[in-house]
């Protein structure tokens, strides 16, 4: 049964890595767009490879945001990917030296979907899924970053061909399957009233701090268990 689940965890590896990959054009052409050169996008890229928080910084930097609202809202978005080692830690140890750093690089919110989503007793299925799909979306989301950064000084505004849409359908994409539970549909229903209503009111970057807060205030205590997903 192991290999089959294996080659069933990397075609889904494949398929997350492409489809998560062709949102780089989109990010490289609104960095270069927001004021970042073709090199600040690709180190961006490689060194935060955190797609909503990349979205999130440049986002607060083309709106005319402050540098520290940009760092904080990215540094809060990636947050999360810390929170995705818990979970992955029994699936993934033991590990030492390189193997620890890399993954920790590539531990993100397609690895982890991806890992989790292979059969639970199924160690090995799990871990083809996290690397296949880690390495998979680091490798297609920075070639295409350098190719969207080096179209987006040649093809004038993002928004006209639509590329300023991507980032936020990449998030819909990413949020809607976490949203069976009433409480999670409050909980974001709420986050966006909030951030709908302060950003006329206060400096970019803020209305998506106060909404993550919205988040971690309703999560604070433990998930009652029908609310545990699978």
């Amino acid at each position: 049964m192991t290999r089959p689940r294996l080659d069933a965890a990397r075609q889904q590896a494949l398929s997350v890595s492409l489809a998560t990959g062709a949102y780089g054009l989109s990010f490289g052409a609104l960095s270069v767009a927001a004021g970042l050169d073709v090199w600040q996008t690709c180190a961006l890229s490689l060194l935060v490879f955190s797609g909503g928080s990349q979205f999130a910084f440049i986002g607060v930097i083309g709106a005319g945001g402050s540098p520290f609202s940009a760092v904080a809202t990215s540094t809060f978005l990636g947050l999360r990917n810390g929170f995705y080692g818990v979970g992955l830690a029994p699936v993934l140890r033991p590990m030492r030296g390189w193997r620890r750093s890399a993954a920790a690089q590539v531990t993100i919110d397609e690895s982890t979907a991806v890992a989790l989503a292979q059969p639970a007793e199924d160690r090995a299925a799990r871990r083809a899924g996290f690397w296949w799909t880690g390495v998979g979306v680091f490798v297609a989301w920075n070639a295409i970053t350098l190719l969207g950064a080096l179209l987006g000084s040649r093809i004038g505004d993002p928004a006209d061909w639509g590329l300023d849409a991507a980032a936020a359908a990449a998030f819909l994409a990413l949020v809607w399957p976490r949203l069976a539970h009433r409480r999670a549909q409050a909980v974001a229903a709420a986050s966006c009233v909030l951030a709908l209503a302060l950003t006329p009111l206060v400096p970019a970057g803020l209305p998506v701090l106060a909404a993550a807060a919205v988040a971690i205030v309703a999560g604070w205590g433990h998930p009652r268990p029908e609310e545990v997903p699978e």
